[in-house]
């Protein structure tokens, strides 16, 4: 069996594992349970009754979290000469296109978001096997692929982030930091949770938010009665 450290003993004395908390006192338990020395994430995990492998049950989406994500998210915007200046003016950290294209072929990746243009795409697919597998590939479905590529900046840099169920129909992101307060944490959660809620596949049968649970970077899971929610 594996020791526990000192500072894991010390969180799992300060909640019970496995009871249902509501959202507010999940939210509270996280910072009490969280010794990191550095601002880690606080981050959610929902099990979702679909099977991700039929099309229909698919959970995709984007949410703008009320405080952000309170990460400085680094975008490039791969765009025509004539949306440069408009880009730059939005807080891109990055604009251009076949210079930076050329970096990306050579594999720099030092980015959080891709945003684009439906036009450029073309030249954008051919680095799919780059992009792909660090999810930094521009999507139609979450705002990254657009004509207006400065109000697509403006709403990343605010908070806005694409999430989709993976093959075991979980749902995981980061959605905040442990500096943030109880309540900042509580009102990111909710806005989350009931995105999710409003995406519900139609084909999808049986409890759909099966399970919920909040932790930071490393600490324990702390569950959320789906109930208290709207609280």
């Amino acid at each position: 069996m594996t020791k526990l450290t000192k500072n894991q003993k010390l969180a799992l004395e300060k909640f019970e594992v496995g009871k249902a908390y509501s959202l507010a006192e999940a939210c509270e338990k996280v910072k009490e349970i969280t010794f990191t020395k550095f601002d880690a994430s606080f981050d959610i995990d929902v099990r979702l009754g679909v099977d991700p492998r039929k099309a229909n049950q698919m959970v995709r989406g984007v949410v703008t979290l009320p405080h952000g994500t309170g990460k400085q998210i680094r975008v490039l915007v791969l765009c025509t000469p004539d949306a440069e200046a408009a880009a730059k003016a939005a807080g891109a950290d990055y604009v251009g296109l076949d210079e930076y294209i050329e970096k990306i072929k050579g594999g720099w990746t030092d980015i959080d978001v891709i945003i684009t243009q439906p036009a450029i795409m073309g030249k954008i697919g051919a680095l799919g096997r780059v992009l792909g597998p660090r999810g930094l590939m521009p999507n139609p479905k979450s705002g990254t692929v657009t004509v207006d590529v400065a109000k697509a900046v403006e709403e990343v840099k605010k908070g806005k982030i694409d999430f989709k169920v993976d093959k075991n129909g979980i749902v995981h992101s980061s959605i905040g930091k442990m500096s943030f307060t109880p309540e900042q944490m509580r009102d990111n959660a909710r806005e989350f949770i009931n995105t999710l809620i409003k995406l519900k596949p139609t084909t999808a049968k049986g409890t759909y938010i099966k399970s919920i649970y909040l932790s930071s970077t490393m600490s324990p899971g702390v569950k959320i009665d789906v109930k208290s929610v709207d609280e």
